[in-house]
């Protein structure tokens, strides 16, 4: 694994961390979207958006393992 992989999946854990923390930018009604305030469905946004930095992040720092044959030979 390079180091600048693992760098990288820093910024994304890190940012998956502190965006929810930053309350003061999305405590507040406006705009709301069918009926809910901005403040609650910023937070469900954030949801997808965390889980996909995770994601990311882990693909990045864990090594892909190539298809290897089944050992004893070829069974069909």
């Amino acid at each position: 694994m390079k180091p600048a992989s693992r760098w990288v999946a820093g910024v994304l854990l890190a940012a998956a961390i502190v965006v929810p923390l930053l309350v003061g930018v999305y405590n507040r009604e406006d705009p709301t979207l069918f009926g809910f305030p901005f403040f609650y469905w910023f937070q469900f946004l954030l949801i997808p958006f965390a889980s996909a930095l995770t994601y990311t992040a882990f693909r990045l720092v864990t090594p892909s393992q190539k298809r290897r044959p089944p050992a004893g030979g070829d069974h069909r």
